[in-house]
């Protein structure tokens, strides 16, 4: 898409770039919308990634090396992120219990803290709260919108944002406040805790740190134009 807009189609930039306005929007609205009515994990992640494909839409739309960038680098994170959501449903899961339903969640810090922990890191970091790497792929991709003047977009794109921060954090309340159903210790194989803590632990460090990956970003896109 960066290849195909920003360098074949860059003189008709007024055109595809209101059309990029209008999928984004749609993008986050439809997204958050129909997330914060499930009560399936898996569903909610799947319409959130509608909402998340519209905050990267917006890198994109705004034309400049510098959009281009924090897209590419709001997609790196997405995937990051996605792998920890959904390799957690995998974790929990065993013989006859799926572990996607939100109500599987309650009371999973007594249960196993680091677990709950860990997903607590993968929530914020979809929700876009610092100091996880979620947050700074948002503030890129907002900071490239403003740099063109559309305002609007970023403050519109901050209230759906807001929204997606509802569901998100509705697990974090029920994984630390809600009384679990079993509250038998949760066992895993070690690899599997390892890949997962790896994950978890990315997720912080790269908020805390994200100019290195921003950087090969830039580069990348840099090499490009």
């Amino acid at each position: 898409m960066i290849r195909n807009l920003g360098q074949g189609l860059e003189s008709q930039i007024a055109e595809w770039r209101d059309m990029l306005v209008i999928l984004a929007v749609l993008s986050m609205a439809v997204g958050n919308l129909a997330a914060i009515a499930q009560t399936n994990l898996k569903r909610m992640f799947a319409y959130s990634t509608i909402s998340h494909m519209g905050f990267m839409l917006l890198g994109i739309l705004a034309g400049s090396q510098n959009g281009f960038g924090s897209s590419m680098f709001y997609v790196l994170v997405y995937a990051l992120m996605s792998l920890g959501g959904f390799g957690m449903i995998l974790l929990l899961s065993r013989a006859g219990f799926e572990a996607d339903q939100l109500e599987d969640y309650k009371g999973l810090n007594r249960r196993s803290p680091w677990l709950a922990f860990l997903m607590l890191l993968l929530m914020f970091s979809m929700a876009g709260v610092p100091p996880t790497v979620g947050f700074y792929a948002k503030l890129s991709v907002l900071q490239a919108v403003v740099e063109i003047g559309y305002v609007w977009l970023a403050v519109a794109a901050v209230l759906f944002s807001l929204i997606g921060a509802f569901y998100y954090l509705r697990i974090v309340k029920l994984m630390y406040f809600d009384t679990p159903h079993d509250t038998t210790p949760i066992t895993t194989s070690s690899d599997s805790r390892a890949i997962m803590s790896i994950n978890g632990i990315a997720v912080l460090a790269l908020g805390i740190l994200p100019q290195p990956l921003m950087a090969v970003c830039a580069h990348a896109i840099g090499a490009s134009f």
